[in-house]
């Protein structure tokens, strides 16, 4: 099965939230969601009625990093939400993610002449998501590469180096 991964959340990047504040999320904000809540489900932009995979079933996986919150997906390809992921993210039309949280813990910087600043430290993660407008712009979502689809470019590219090799001497 084909699979999606990317990062629906990265630590340290900043964003303006309605205008109002900036937020950030701190690293490990996720950690202690991932160890006890036992289901988590990607949706496509928010909709319960749209579910891609969830981590009950084996068939979403999350882990937190260095850089966040990193996802990878089974896709279900008989299922139009499958269908509609694969299209969508396969041709970058949605290259972003969300998630659907309550914050647990945080603390507020002023901001001084800037916006204040929210860096979240530990959330209930509900949710993420596929969407076109991530709140967090740096977000990702694509097509993972099977290794035999890097194995068939690889060969395709030491090819066509041959044949341009020959074509300069004439052969071709």
């Amino acid at each position: 099965m084909p699979r999606i991964s990317g990062y629906a959340a990265r630590f340290g990047d900043v964003t303006t939230i309605a205008g109002e504040f900036r937020e950030r999320l701190a690293k490990g904000a996720f950690a202690r969601t991932l160890r006890e809540r036992p289901d988590v489900v990607m949706l496509l932009d928010h909709d319960s009625g749209r579910v891609l995979g969830r981590t009950s079933a084996g068939t979403l996986d999350l882990r937190e990093d260095t850089i966040g919150l990193y996802f990878s997906l089974e896709v279900d390809e008989t299922t139009p939400e499958g269908q509609t992921a694969l299209g969508t993210i396969t041709r970058r039309d949605v290259s972003g993610c969300s998630f659907g949280f309550r914050v647990r813990a945080e603390h507020w910087d002023d901001g001084g002449r800037q916006l204040p600043l929210r860096t979240i430290t530990d959330v209930d993660l509900f949710e993420i998501t596929a969407t076109v407008f991530p709140a967090y712009p740096t977000t990702s979502a694509a097509l993972a590469r099977s290794a035999s689809d890097k194995s068939h470019d690889a060969r395709n590219a030491s090819r066509r180096r041959a044949e341009a090799a020959m074509r300069r001497r004439g052969i071709l």
